[in-house]
């Protein structure tokens, strides 16, 4: 495998890959409706587009209801299946920022809000802690600043995830509306990542030498490669298959988003985050994609947790890392206790404690199902058992918070939890500081979205996939 060229405008440092494997062709440049690529997005930067035991039950889901009546009943009916697509929609966006807040890491990138030389310092302490063998460790500090980007909120993943909620408004606009449906969806995924790379692509040209460059954002190594990959002429899925990162969780919590395109059809909500997920990932990093859309849109159309679950374990090749880890976790959970009683069973048994980075979707989402599954689909237990887990804490807990958000509504949270993460602070896409995540939950609600039966691929050779993940499946985005 090739990483990002260290040229590359936006590239991330270079972390070796598992695994070396064959190149794959560059593809076009043109986008996901057969146009060339879109030039860079012209909006200011302040604009956005427009079987288990006896154990006590879970709440209920938010209740399907009955079917609509005809004539003039049908309307209350519409009304209420959308009140209740709304509150799962919430739910989602909460749940994801809730368990976002909760892992350690997120201190940590709320903290690239504060100056420099406070995360300076916070490092020298550390070095100071190893040096002299101390066991008082530093945490992200204030000192003489506003200490209110430390207070407890939502960071990277909750930002990733509204950066993708916007994607889904712009494909619902009137931007692409003489497009088929499903065209649109691909096309708005198509121009924003592109407008993202043209972004870096002017940042780096500004700047003396790339290394010294402003980047307008801060994001995984799979999604700084991938944006490098795109900046430099690559197209997906070499994008995300030329990718130090490729087998990251990154792409998940894009998914769990879009999975509210297609509340109700987990494969096609697959279909549209492995469309995502090329762009950044591949291997494991997209059987993870299309698992947790699947699991998401299954929760968004009202199915209780097994059923979500199960949606997907389906999109899981059973000859994958992944695969074997999702199904071992998943019957360990069905057998546990709680929640909380399954952590040291996940701890042993699925985390690895070899690599440097605690992100592989091999092991991510595998916890956040096993952990949805335990706690019988509440956030309130799913949630703080997934940060017990100090290693996969910068995503497992906000994976497993969108998955048991979905299924219970955003009454689900908390009400002191949705006060607390419901407004992103921009740590990561600082243009997104101040979004109100019900505020655009209700807009993702009040857009049709869903399209059934839709294919999303970049291209009918190189970027497909059969039942046989390793066998191409000849279909396209249209």
């Amino acid at each position: 495998m090739q990483p990002t060229s260290p040229s590359a405008p936006g590239a991330a440092p270079a972390e070796p890959a598992p695994k070396r494997r064959p190149a794959t062709p560059r593809t076009t440049g043109r986008t996901a409706d057969g146009q060339p690529r879109s030039p860079a997005d012209t909006r200011e930067p302040g604009q956005r587009p427009p079987g288990r035991g006896p154990r006590e039950q879970a709440p209920e889901p938010v209740p399907a209801g009955p079917a609509p009546a005809r004539g003039a009943g049908a309307a209350t009916g519409v009304s209420g299946t959308r009140r209740r697509g709304a509150r799962r929609v919430e739910g989602l966006l909460l749940g994801m920022a809730a368990g976002d807040a909760a892992g350690w890491p997120a201190a940590r990138h709320r903290a690239a809000r504060m100056p420099e030389w406070t995360r300076r310092l916070t490092r020298e302490l550390d070095t100071f802690a190893e040096q002299n063998a101390t066991t008082t460790l530093p945490v992200p500090i204030a000192l003489n600043q506003p200490p209110e980007p430390l207070r407890l909120g939502p960071s990277d993943d909750a930002e990733w995830a509204a950066f993708t909620a916007e994607t889904l408004l712009t494909a619902a606009g009137p931007l692409f509306s003489a497009l088929p449906p499903a065209r649109r969806t691909c096309a708005a995924v198509d121009l924003a990542w592109n407008s993202l790379a043209a972004e870096i692509a002017a940042a780096a040209d500004r700047a003396p030498e790339v290394e010294s460059a402003v980047l307008p954002l801060r994001a995984r190594i799979s999604v700084r490669a991938g944006l490098g990959n795109l900046a430099t002429g690559l197209r997906p899925p070499a994008t995300g298959h030329d990718n130090p990162h490729f087998f990251d969780d990154a792409a998940c919590v894009r998914a769990a988003v879009l999975a509210a395109a297609h509340p109700g059809d987990p494969r096609a909500a697959a279909e549209l985050a492995e469309f995502d997920a090329r762009y950044t990932q591949d291997g494991d990093g997209v059987h993870g994609a299309r698992a947790m859309a699947a699991a998401v849109a299954a929760a968004l159309g009202g199915a209780p947790v097994d059923d979500a679950v199960e949606a997907a374990l389906d999109q899981l090749p059973a000859a994958t890392e992944i695969g074997r880890n999702a199904r071992h976790a998943t019957r360990l959970a069905r057998a546990a206790d709680s929640a909380f009683a399954l952590v040291p069973l996940l701890e042993h048994q699925i985390v690895d404690h070899v690599y440097s980075y605690g992100i592989a979707a091999a092991e991510t989402v595998p916890v956040a199902l096993a952990l949805a599954t335990a706690a019988r689909g509440r956030v309130t237990e799913a949630v703080p058992a997934a940060a017990c887990l100090s290693r996969v804490a910068d995503s497992a807990p906000a994976l497993a918070g969108a998955l048991t958000g979905a299924l219970s509504g955003g009454t689900g949270v908390p009400g002191t939890w949705r006060d607390a993460c419901r407004t992103l602070a921009g740590c990561a896409l600082p243009r997104l500081r101040g979004t109100d995540l019900v505020e655009l939950a209700e807009q993702l609600a009040d857009t049709e979205l869903a399209t059934p039966g839709g294919q999303f691929r970049h291209d009918a050779e190189t970027h497909t996939r059969g039942t046989d993940h390793r066998q191409p499946r000849r279909s396209s985005c249209r």
